[in-house]
């Protein structure tokens, strides 16, 4: 069951072609240094690159699968590939002699829409959460291809996407992981924090999520904060490994003794923005790696005690993490000892990819919803709907 998935929820634009779990293809063109000097995702911006690279994205998606299908790659090229399944196999800036050999090798294969039409099954699209303007382009574009070959279309929630992003296989169908369910789903990223229980397919039920900023969300800001930089997660994380993660100011730990399983980093915000503004410049700069690091330890040590608060209310061991901050090696560190605690497993997105906005795990997600029938019943009336929530 092969489908071609597009997902466009924010700032990167991305197509992929997936068969059950296995990832054929997957192309993501990423807007970071479109959106780097602003310090943020600027809505107009995001959409019109969106809307100048989707053609050329799902394309390139269709290219890559049909040529390794019909094994037109050089073995160099092909490997190249297979072993890194994103855009380092289609960077716009960087693999231009790659495309060229693509271009070169393509004349029998012009036309890529028609092998969308005999080898695809079904489409699949992010319908939300996410940005509005951005999710419209990849909507809009699905429902063209949809009525026009006469496909059937798939709506996948994106928070859903990142829980089956842990599942996700390359081409070759590794890593072999097993379902096992119940699990507990911790999804953590720059728009969400949120705790599930993943029942079984498509089977949801949300435990707690974040009633204001989301744990990415607070990294940035903090970021952003002590001038470091968008998108900031990452920076904080490598200077805070430079000091070897410690806790040297002991920022609050909001929500701890609450009776539910909510997150809330916002008063952990204006207590790290107050502390930073009685520093004069020359003592923030001095102790900026000490800053950092202290800030992630706050976010973390909150991750992981409302994580364990679920472990210990609904007794399931097996826990999944996705989102753009569960590629924070820390992090998964202390969630391997809090799972290891519990003689549980846990289970993160195999591939470094898939932590951050794809369309593979949207195809993934797409695969169980198609063998449910779960398909958009009138293509025309698809529409967006940025905060989408399930569960």
């Amino acid at each position: 069951m092969k489908i071609l998935a597009i997902d466009t929820s924010c700032d990167e634009t991305s197509a992929a072609i997936t068969d059950g779990r296995r990832v054929l293809s997957n192309v993501i063109y990423s807007q970071v240094l479109i959106h780097k000097k602003w310090g943020g995702v600027v809505p107009s911006l995001a959409k019109r690159a969106h809307e100048e690279r989707i053609d050329f994205v799902i394309e390139d998606s269709l290219r890559l699968y049909i040529y390794n299908k019909k094994n037109l790659l050089t073995s160099e090229l092909a490997s190249r590939c297979l072993s890194r399944p994103s855009t380092s196999c289609l960077s716009w800036e960087s693999e231009g002699s790659l495309r060229r050999s693509f271009a070169q090798t393509s004349t029998r294969y012009t036309n890529f829409f028609y092998y969308l039409l005999n080898d695809i099954n079904y489409l699949a699209v992010t319908q939300g959460p996410g940005l509005a303007v951005a999710l419209e382009v990849g909507i809009e574009k699905a429902k063209q291809l949809a009525e026009k070959f006469k496909k059937k279309l798939i709506a996948v929630n994106h928070m859903e996407g990142h829980i089956y992003s842990c599942f996700v296989q390359n081409r070759q169908g590794n890593p072999p992981v097993e379902f096992k369910f119940p699990y507990l789903a911790l999804l953590i990223s720059g728009g969400h924090t949120q705790l599930f229980i993943f029942k079984n397919h498509l089977d949801y039920r949300l435990l707690g999520e974040t009633i204001d900023d989301a744990a990415g969300e607070a990294l940035d800001k903090a970021a952003k904060m002590l001038e470091l930089g968008y998108p900031g997660g990452a920076v904080i994380e490598r200077l805070a490994t430079e000091v070897n993660n410690r806790d040297f100011f002991k920022f609050p730990r909001p929500m701890l003794k609450s009776a539910n399983l909510n997150f809330s980093f916002s008063g952990l915000k204006t207590s790290f923005y107050y502390f930073i503004r009685k520093l004069s410049l020359n003592q923030r700069n001095q102790l900026i790696k000490k800053l950092a690091s202290s800030y992630q330890e706050a976010v973390f040590d909150t991750l992981i005690f409302k994580t364990e608060q679920a472990i210990k209310k609904t007794a399931i061991k097996h826990v999944v993490v996705g989102g753009g901050v569960s590629a924070n090696l820390y992090l998964r560190k202390k969630l391997r000892q809090l799972i290891k605690k519990y003689r549980g497993e846990i289970l993160f997105p195999p591939f470094k990819y898939l932590t951050g906005d794809n369309a593979a795990m949207i195809g993934v997600a797409a695969y169980y919803k198609a063998k449910k029938d779960m398909v958009v019943k009138d293509v025309t009336k698809l529409d967006r709907v940025p905060r989408l929530g399930f569960g």
